[in-house]
């Protein structure tokens, strides 16, 4: 596990590849804001 190994975020970055372990775009929040307010109220 070492940047050897492309499965691991080392590898990808060794190896210049995107992928699952590290996404080329930023991960983008899951919940709307408007869903936040209503799980802050309750």
């Amino acid at each position: 596990m070492g940047r050897g190994d492309i499965k691991t975020k080392k590898g990808k970055i060794a190896n210049n590849s995107f992928g699952k372990t590290r996404s080329s775009k930023t991960a983008k929040k899951t919940t709307t804001p408007a869903a936040a307010a209503a799980k802050k109220t309750s």
